[in-house]
């Protein structure tokens, strides 16, 4: 939450602190995948320029670098974007996922409006537009409000 609203990517945080936090690591500890060390909590508050308390868990429950909020996306899931979230988004690299899945959208003849599908193929160029893994990028999308949420089923 913290880096998002600081508008950093993952990477942009990579770049920033010199390498010393990888975005790959980075998003493990924001999905909740891996724990953080106190000292290196301490760093990444810093880097911040926040109080440590505000990269923890709250007590009520809400998002904390170690606690993420209801996902938007599940490994093994499709990554299904959200058209009309995309529609009020902005940021850097906002216009080059506009522009790409317009593409995607003339390429298949796909105009329904509302969301749109992504194959592995298309993963992988959103991953490089993002700067990140096609494993991180779904969370990327999803850190940006362009997914739609996972249905319950």
């Amino acid at each position: 939450l913290i880096r998002r609203q600081k508008r950093l990517s993952l990477q942009d945080v990579e770049a920033r602190s010199e390498s010393e936090f990888k975005a790959s690591v980075l998003g493990a500890y924001e999905r909740g995948e891996r724990a953080v060390s106190m000292p290196r909590l301490h760093r990444l508050a810093r880097f911040y320029s926040v109080p440590v308390d505000q990269l923890l868990p709250r007590a009520d429950g809400g998002a904390g670098i170690e606690q993420p909020d209801d996902p938007a996306w599940i490994p093994g899931q499709k990554v299904v974007i959200d058209l009309v979230g995309l529609a009020g988004a902005s940021g850097p690299e906002v216009d080059l996922i506009r522009r790409y899945l317009e593409i995607i959208q003339v390429k298949r003849q796909d105009f329904n409006g509302r969301v749109l599908t992504i194959r592995g193929d298309d993963l992988q160029a959103l991953a490089a537009i993002l700067g990140t893994s096609m494993d991180d990028a779904p969370g990327e999308l999803a850190g940006m409000g362009l997914l739609r949420p996972p249905t319950t089923s």
